[in-house]
């Protein structure tokens, strides 16, 4: 075996980088406790962007849905199931290392991206309990506490979003903070600041976002390098919506137009729509009131807002297993076009837009619950698990509290046996004399 070992180890780094990246990734994980050359090699960072590459030109043969379920007992499981016809599961992560460390029981899934799993609190009740979790390499990181909390700014609505600055290489959570002390929401810009991956820090934007505030919970998409939120705006008596984006490489921001959205004399402070990733473009969900029904749009070009295109409007109800379904919420659009929307009880359909077709993807889940497309990747393989100072120092000084009286012990102990053993060898001496 050492033989072996040896022989592979002298092979050049190429062939044995060619070797790896086609591995799963519990494999390559494995291999890193071979020996100090492969966890080396397999560590730095040339590779893990190797192995991304490789990934992503093979999720696009064989497309992956990540899922986050919770159980009627709010356990948290994610599961990961191949997006094809068969919808069968490839791989489950049942050692979600954060249950019961948020304070609303469970976490707030914002996005995914290259493999990373954005988790906030609730951010209605200015918690600020943010991680970046690889659930492939059971790696995390958990953010420090941003620039502007309800201590230091008082009352405020935040959103954030999380994506992959490809100019830097760079990961970056964006934080859209409207300050409740400057009056009327949609009536002033919002403040923004970025979370850096590389440099573990906060810092705020420069650039001035437009005026309009980012509403809340409402997802965003991260599409082209940029983040896009539905933000809302006051012009004259009236509220507007249109689409805030933040470009993470430059760092600037620009504006997309909605199209018309409410018949109510042009006022959409009522409208609520949510937007999504539609392949490398966007998509809008609005659900009406009263008559309950989706409609769903696409922008067929890019940053052109007269692109913007009614597709479909669904019923709010359907039958699974002969049993009526209301109220469709919307989760996201799969590799072959279909929406994936929850039914009321928890009940996960996918919907043929073309066709009409409905398939019951016999997965149920009962509360938050998350879909989006997912890469396997081994981003922050590199990295030890990071938790923020006052969880470090929290710990630490548990640790003191509990290992004090026991250490104290510890060398009581075993000054008393040395003290016993050293009282022997003087009455061994002393007979010997």
């Amino acid at each position: 075996m050492s033989d072996n070992l040896s022989m592979l180890d002298s092979l050049p780094h190429e062939i044995l980088t060619n070797v790896f990246v086609r591995l799963p990734i519990k494999s390559i994980v494995t291999c890193t406790a071979v020996c100090k050359t492969w966890k080396s090699l397999i560590q730095n960072p040339t590779f893990i962007s190797s192995h991304l590459h490789h990934s992503s030109n093979n999720n696009n043969k064989h497309p992956l849905l990540l899922f986050r379920l919770c159980s009627s007992e709010e356990k948290e499981h994610y599961v990961l199931h191949f997006d094809n016809q068969d919808f069968n599961e490839y791989t489950r992560f049942d050692d979600f290392p954060f249950h019961g460390q948020s304070y609303d029981g469970i976490f707030h899934v914002v996005g995914t991206c290259n493999g990373l799993v954005f988790l906030t609190d609730n951010l209605y009740r200015y918690h600020n309990n943010f991680v970046l979790w690889n659930p492939c390499v059971r790696k995390f990181v958990k953010l420090p506490k941003p620039n502007i909390t309800c201590f230091s700014h008082g009352g405020y609505n935040a959103s954030v979003g999380f994506g992959f600055d490809s100019k830097t290489n760079d990961y970056k959570v964006v934080r859209f903070v409207t300050l409740g002390e400057k009056g009327q929401m949609g009536k002033s810009p919002p403040e923004v600041e970025v979370y850096s991956l590389s440099t573990g820090k906060w810092r705020m934007v420069t650039a001035l976002p437009p005026i309009g505030a980012a509403r809340g919970h409402d997802p965003e998409a991260f599409v082209n390098g940029a983040l896009h939120w539905v933000a809302l705006r006051k012009t004259g008596t009236k509220f507007l919506n249109f689409v805030m984006v933040f470009d993470l490489g430059d760092e600037v921001f620009r504006e997309i137009a909605l199209p018309k959205l409410s018949d109510q004399n042009g006022d959409e402070y009522w409208v609520r729509v949510s937007i999504s990733a539609y392949g490398n473009s966007l998509a809008l969900f609005q659900p009406g009131f009263p008559n309950h029904r989706l409609s769903i749009w696409v922008m067929k070009d890019y940053a052109d807002a007269s692109s913007w295109t009614k597709i479909k409007t669904l019923p709010d109800a359907f039958l699974v297993e002969g049993i009526p379904r209301s109220h469709c919420i919307p989760k996201c659009f799969r590799k072959s076009g279909e929406v994936i929307v929850e039914l009321y009880g928890g009940y996960l359909s996918s919907r043929d837009l073309k066709t009409k077709d409905f398939k019951d993807l016999r997965i149920r889940g009962y509360a938050n619950t998350f879909v989006d497309s997912y890469v396997e990747s081994l981003v922050l393989l590199d990295k030890p698990n990071q938790l923020r100072k006052r969880q470090k120092r929290k710990r630490n000084n548990n640790r003191k509290q509990i290992c004090g009286p026991m250490l104290y012990k510890i060398h009581r102990f075993r000054f008393f046996l040395r003290c016993k053993t050293q009282n022997r060898s003087w009455s061994k001496h002393s007979k010997h004399r």
